[in-house]
């Protein structure tokens, strides 16, 4: 297994019941795709049919551990989880962090390939060798605290670890996710209702193998030199301190916190939203990371008084307190408590869960809903008591939720009237909660990527050009640090590619994306020494970003063969149509001629074919990727070069 010996891949078939286990030794394959996401999805083109619907029994779900995921590096505790999406019915990748990558690391797996459907409910579970899949008939209906406890309770085994779905999974929910260690969630682009469609309630893993390094002194060398740039960066002790909900305070100071479903971009009392106050009000009870990482940005809080007494839950990231509060028009963070514990059990993403509460709300302020499809719910804003019941009423499909469960785009054409106007979404994805029309190098890339209007392809925090870190990388991308400022078109398309290519790496890698593109304190040629050391593989820091680029790429490839092109790559109709009202961004939008304009530089710098937004048969011959060529040509048509 990676590092040292190359790629074990686990392949279990539901349908068939049969597992496979095959080594990939190739060396060449793996420095190309440098393990985890790369790796996985050069085995997805290569060996499954990318116009099968997400459904469909033989198109599979994919969990890639990264190469150094269950190493020493630290923050290398990521998963990515590939699959077609039932929501935007194409190519998507979604990354985990948790325990679950180092157990499955550990048992000797690098991928595990999910295929077919089994009749009734099942679960796989795996203890090194020992792969079984069995029957989950007793567990559907769990919520995900439940399935961790009578799994760890039924194997006499605190440290087992499930990648598992909750009810909203198994209802099928769009937007369902995948939950690892209880608390993380692979929760965009519906992973989980993916694996409710297979019938597959959870995968359960203990590894006690070990994991080999080729090079193990200069590997600790580079590892101990690593985690002392850490140590020097200030932004990781606030993210220590107050988690992700760090930056809300300054997010709505500058204009650029999204409330009432975008329709505003301030929201008075944001204090009660932030990590200051999630401390200082006694929310807070532990701080928690993911598998070696010593930053631990995630939260765990509960409600001691009050209503929502009992209330127990990780959490809440930025995302929550964005989509639950101010894009619901609240301040309340109980109220956003409770429903991110609802969306954390029943397993749902946050983004999309909020999205839908502020679209149904703003039907009814614009008297496009009847009390009738409410179900007598006050669907005023801010009123925390809809909030909480909606996200329940999702999960299970109930009422109005059943509507809901649909995603944005399908229940807004459901309902008509205008209402695909402030559906907040591009390529069926519910857009994540930042307002790119106060930042345009985030317009770019929530357009052109492959998931939909989303930060977790590429997080180009630096634009904002907040500290002197942020702005040095701009200054090595660009050459100018005058480019470290949002509110312009120019070199975004240069920022959105570095970082586009460096995330992929990271991904690929195991690598959180706080240190490579959100604090800069991995770069890479840190990324080259330590895969060199792990594998025995030397590469060098152009053979990382090309590593990275040739994952964008192959993605981009599966978008092209599932039948998307340039056309798709867009925002909401909203951002792209409607100015930005207040002092801060008054008029601001991301204006079609603008979006199109970078578009044209982002496909130049790609080599890819301007007119499609489609890479070209000779650029994927020049990427070293010439047997994706035949396949691809039977589905895409465009010109032989750039």
């Amino acid at each position: 297994m990676l590092p040292k010996n190359g790629a074990t891949i686990l392949r279990v078939n539901l349908s068939t019941k049969e597992i496979e286990k095959r080594e990939i030794t190739d060396q060449e394959v793996l420095k190309k795709t440098l393990g985890g996401r790369g790796l996985a999805t050069y085995i997805y083109i290569n060996e499954y049919d990318q116009t099968l619907p997400p459904e469909d029994e033989s198109s599979p779900i994919m969990f890639a551990t990264g190469l150094l995921t269950s190493t020493m590096v630290p923050c290398s505790g990521r998963t990515s989880i590939i699959f077609k999406s039932p929501v935007t019915k194409s190519f998507f990748k979604t990354n985990v962090g948790g325990h679950f990558g180092g157990g499955l690391k550990y048992a000797g797996y690098d991928i595990l390939i999910v295929e077919g459907k089994s009749e009734t409910p099942c679960y796989i579970y795996i203890r090194d060798d020992k792969v079984e899949i069995l029957d989950a008939s007793d567990l559907w209906g769990m919520d995900n605290r439940e399935i961790n406890a009578e799994l760890r309770s039924r194997y006499n085994d605190e440290e087992l670890q499930l990648a598992n779905i909750g009810p909203a999974g198994e209802n099928q929910v769009a937007f369902a996710s995948i939950h690892a260690s209880i608390y993380n969630a692979a929760a965009r682009g519906g992973g989980g209702a993916v694996m409710g469609s297979k019938n597959l309630k959870c995968i359960a893993v203990h590894g006690t193998k070990c994991v080999e390094i080729a090079r193990p002194e200069e590997f600790y060398n580079a590892v101990t030199r690593i985690s002392a740039k850490m140590d020097q960066v200030p932004g990781v002790k606030g993210l220590t301190m107050y988690g992700t909900s760090i930056g809300i305070e300054s997010t709505n100071a500058i204009g650029a916190f999204p409330v009432k479903n975008f329709q505003e971009n301030q929201i008075e009392g944001v204090e009660t939203l932030t990590g200051q106050y999630i401390v200082d009000s006694g929310l807070l009870k532990n701080r928690i990371g993911c598998y070696t990482c010593p930053v631990s940005c995630h939260r765990f809080c509960t409600i001691d008084e009050g209503k929502y007494k009992g209330t127990f839950t990780g959490g809440p990231e930025y995302e929550t307190l964005s989509s639950f509060g101010g894009g619901c028009g609240t301040t309340d963070t109980y109220t956003v408590l409770k429903a991110n514990e609802y969306c954390n059990i029943l397993g749902m993403d946050v983004i999309s869960a909020g999205a839908m509460i502020q679209w149904l709300m703003e039907c009814k302020q614009r008297g496009v809903v009847t009390d009738e499809i409410a179900d007598g719910l006050d669907l005023s804003w801010g009123n925390g008591d809809t909030i909480v019941e909606l996200t329940r009423r999702m999960a299970y499909r109930e009422g109005v939720g059943d509507l809901l469960a649909n995603g944005v785009k399908v229940a807004s054409e459901i309902i008509g009237k205008d209402s695909y106007k402030w559906a907040i979404q591009a390529k069926g994805l519910e857009q994540s909660r930042v307002e790119t029309r106060a930042a345009f190098g985030y317009a770019l890339a929530f357009a052109i990527n492959s998931r939909g209007p989303d930060h977790l392809n590429t997080e180009p925090l630096a634009e904002f050009g907040g500290d002197a870190v942020g702005v040095e990388v701009i200054k090595k991308i660009t050459g100018s640090e005058k480019y470290a400022y949002p509110h312009t078109t120019e070199k975004r398309p240069e920022i959105i590619r570095w970082h586009e290519d460096i995330y992929a790496a990271g991904d690929s890698l195991g690598i959180c994306a706080f240190p490579t593109t959100a604090q800069f304190w991995m770069d890479e040629s840190d990324l080259a020494e330590l895969f060199s050391a792990s594998t025995g593989i030397d590469v060098t820091e152009e053979d990382i970003l090309e590593g990275g680029r040739r994952t964008i790429l192959m993605e981009r490839i599966c978008v092209g063969m599932m039948g998307f092109d340039r056309n798709d790559d867009k925002l909401p109709w909203r951002l792209m149509n409607e100015k930005l009202k207040g002092a801060k961004h008054d008029n601001a939008i991301n204006s079609h001629e603008d979006i199109e304009m970078m578009k044209d530089r982002y496909y130049e710098l790609h080599q890819w074919d301007v007119t499609s937004g489609l890479p070209t048969k000779e650029i994927i011959k020049d990427s070293n990727l010439e047997e994706f060529v035949e396949k691809y040509s039977k589905y895409v048509h465009i010109k032989e070069e750039y």
